[in-house]
């Protein structure tokens, strides 16, 4: 039987030997070798398992993996042995300080929704090989199914990493004021699956939360990088935990009309016909998140209760008519 071809399987062959001359505390013999990764078995004759061989030693050495041979032969036999030196393999004790560790999360949260998201797994996965477990209350962690939808995570994440000052309005819970905030921020992180800033306001003079669903507008930038420093025992889920508190969940009373909204309708808690309507109640998590929801089917669907719900669609459809308004002809 011939030797499968392809990178597939040449990968597949580099790594089980790897794994076979890494994990042996004496020098293997090439026989020995021979059977112990399969792919060299199924070589068509001696010859071309030689040719095999001395190719992927010499492939393992150009990608810096030390090799090393020595003769395990008797007094009148120089036959060589093979194995991987560990404590030549082996990475460094790798240490990484705070803002290091923070750079790290936001990266690989980032590049999880971007063309890096390969490399960056791979990243990770050979930190924690190494003995580097990130920790759970960091920075930020590697979450790869939660969007982030909110515009203004990229130029906070920006932020973060270059330590820079950043205003922003910011729509209050309750009275749903806006007013501009001044921020230097400390750390980005997921809570109940919302993404919240933490971070010192400079106005107030105090540490501060942020949701970014109600920053209402473009974050921008002010002063200079490296401004400022996040204080060393600043963990943000423990300050959001602290300050957002558990997570609150409430029904809303949403009409919808007949043959629409079937996810709503799934979700109902109760329902009633009332003609050409249905009267739903529908529980949800977050205000923001659900008046997303109910905004995409239009005059399909409209709120009736609570009233933070209802004046979050009605905004929402506002800006809609308004960005409709500004590029009509």
């Amino acid at each position: 039987m011939s030797t499968p071809t392809g990178p597939a399987a040449k990968t597949e062959r580099l790594l089980n030997l790897v794994m076979c001359l890494l994990y042996t505390r004496r020098p293997l013999p090439k026989s020995r070798i021979r059977d112990l990764v399969p792919q060299y078995g199924s070589a068509a004759s001696d010859e071309a398992f030689d040719r095999m061989f001395e190719r992927d030693k010499d492939e393992l050495r150009e990608l810096g993996i030390p090799l090393v041979t020595a003769d395990i032969g008797g007094v009148w036999d120089d036959e060589q042995g093979y194995r991987i030196d560990q404590r030549e393999y082996a990475l460094p004790e790798i240490d990484f300080a705070p803002d290091e560790l923070a750079v790290l999360g936001l990266a690989s949260r980032v590049w999880a929704h971007a063309s890096l998201a390969g490399p960056a797994a791979q990243a990770m996965r050979k930190l924690k090989a190494a003995g580097i477990e990130r920790d759970a209350d960091s920075l930020v962690g590697i979450e790869p199914r939660l969007r982030t939808s909110e515009p203004g995570f990229d130029p906070l994440k920006n932020a973060v990493v270059f330590q820079q000052a950043v205003e922003f309005a910011y729509r209050t819970a309750g009275a749903g004021e806006t007013r501009v905030r001044h921020v230097e921020p400390w750390g980005l992180a997921s809570w109940h699956g919302r993404w919240y800033l933490t971070g010192r306001d400079t106005d107030k003079d105090a540490p501060r939360v942020f949701r970014l669903s109600r920053i209402a507008g473009p974050v921008t930038a002010v002063g200079s990088r490296g401004s400022f420093s996040v204080p060393e025992d600043h963990r943000p889920h423990e300050m959001i935990r602290t300050e957002v508190g558990p997570q609150r969940t409430g029904t809303a009373t949403v009409r919808a009309r007949a043959g629409r909204g079937h996810a709503l309708r799934r979700r109902a808690l109760g329902s009633r016909d009332e003609g050409e309507w249905s009267v739903l109640e529908v529980p949800y998590a977050d205000a923001d998140t659900f008046a997303d929801e109910v905004t995409g089917y239009g005059a399909d669907a409209v709120v009736d209760g609570p009233a933070e719900v209802r004046e979050l669609v009605v905004q929402r459809l506002r800006g809609a008519a308004a960005a409709h308004a500004r590029v009509a002809p």
